[in-house]
């Protein structure tokens, strides 16, 4: 049965006699009063990154065995930005609005002499999930020359993804494309600053498929306006800009929305994940891809 609450005596009667809930984006909280109306629940399966942002109750994490969808969604988000990635390099966006514009012959060497990836310099920030799978992506298929900034990452775990490691500074300052793939905390909220923004080579491209507060947008907004570097957005802090904000406007910015993550067909992936780790979870198994609620828990970035 499909519950869209926890409040209501139907929905209590329901979670009395519920072993196993699954749960994704937009599931009502898992607070202590719905924690306590199921009694016989031992397993969450969330169909969406993780679930700590939807459990609340302050014992969950001693008494329940969680799985996410975190890892099965990463994979179009990879995919979203190692396209856009290359595209960027490529300078496919300049290229086509020109085109468009010119509606005849263009000179690529004249227009675009610096238009290609081989070689090129790109910067991942954040070796999470997501970017540690488009980091593969860009060493197995590419010639280019990948910067990742991570505090956490370990020097032997660069050398085994085959990318280089460098601080915030260093990867805004010498590469053309930044990828971001941070986790959304207090600690990285707004962490590209105006400063860092400052840094980005002319012509340099900024990609977001993260979080749109890991950016000072009010400053990303200013550097976009004077045409010095472009942006490939597909989030935004709101989610959804108001209808007069410049990014909708702006020729250098490529604006999305919020695409990158699992949509259409690609929900059948998560759909059919859930369905094996619930399998797993009846047959006695581990979850493929169990998660450790913590307690307090925190705000899931």
């Amino acid at each position: 049965m499909v519950l869209r609450e926890f409040d209501s005596v139907e929905a209590r009667s329901v979670l009395a006699g519920t072993d196993i809930l699954l749960a994704g984006w937009g599931s009502p909280a898992i607070d202590d009063e719905a924690l306590a109306a199921a009694p016989r629940l031992s397993a969450l399966v969330c169909a969406a990154g993780g679930a700590a942002g939807l459990v609340t109750a302050r014992n969950a994490g001693a008494r329940l065995r969680v799985s996410n969808a975190g890892l099965v969604n990463a994979v179009p988000v990879a995919e979203y930005a190692l396209s856009m990635i290359l595209l960027a390099g490529k300078q496919i966006f300049p290229s086509a609005r020109l085109y468009r514009q010119r509606r005849g012959y263009l000179n690529r060497e004249d227009h675009f002499p610096s238009a290609g990836n081989y070689r090129r310099r790109v910067g991942i920030v954040g070796a999470s999930r997501i970017g540690r799978l488009v980091i593969r992506g860009l060493t197995a298929l590419t010639d280019l020359d990948v910067v990742v900034a991570d505090p956490y990452l370990q020097a032997a775990d660069a050398h085994a993804l085959g990318v280089r490691h460098a601080s915030l500074a260093e990867v805004m300052s010498d590469c053309d494309v930044v990828s971001l793939h941070a986790p959304m905390n207090h600690s990285t909220r707004g962490m590209i600053t105006d400063a860092l923004l400052g840094l980005l080579p002319d012509g340099a491209t900024l990609i977001n498929t993260a979080r749109g507060g890991l950016v000072d947008q009010e400053a990303l907004e200013r550097h976009l306006l004077t045409g010095r570097i472009n942006a490939i957005l597909d989030v935004t802090e709101p989610d959804v800009l108001p209808a007069d904000h410049s990014f909708y406007d702006l020729e250098n910015v490529f604006l999305t929305p919020h695409m990158a993550g699992s949509v259409g067909n690609e929900l059948a992936r998560m759909g059919e994940h859930v369905v094996e780790e619930i399998l797993r979870y009846v047959r006695g198994e581990a979850f493929q891809h169990e998660e450790h609620l913590r307690a307090p828990q925190l705000q899931h970035g």
